[in-house]
């Protein structure tokens, strides 16, 4: 029913300007435009709406996550705008923060102003 149809993806900021600032100049992710519910950006033809709340508490998992052709060099773009990856207890990643699954992605995650973790995946 639903297979055919656009998605929309959603997350959430307790503070919007660091999340714009963040999802737009550092992620690259064109603003549509903002009012006072959501920020609603376009995510290569999917709409990420980050949605202003309050009371918000980050999940310890993943949120979003994006499928990249050279993660290497991604996280070391990233790097160079300040992100920093995430380090893991019991995943053995390589001094970048990139993980190797057993299916032979290769996996890093990072995290938004609010805490939100995102991840990046080279198939």
């Amino acid at each position: 029913m639903l297979a055919k149809q656009s998605l929309v993806a959603f997350i959430a900021t307790e503070n919007a300007a660091a999340a714009r600032k963040f999802y737009q100049d550092v992620l690259g992710l064109e603003v549509d435009y903002e009012n006072e519910f959501v920020i609603a950006c376009n995510a290569h033809g999917t709409s990420l709406r980050i949605q202003k709340v309050r009371g918000f508490r980050p999940q310890p998992f993943t949120s979003l996550g994006w499928t990249v052709d050279d993660l290497v060099s991604t996280v070391d773009a990233l790097a160079d705008r300040g992100v920093k990856c995430e380090r893991y207890d019991g995943i053995d990643q390589d001094a970048r923060g990139i993980w190797k699954a057993p299916s032979g992605a290769q996996i890093a995650w990072f995290k938004d102003p609010d805490g939100n973790v995102l991840s990046l995946t080279q198939p």
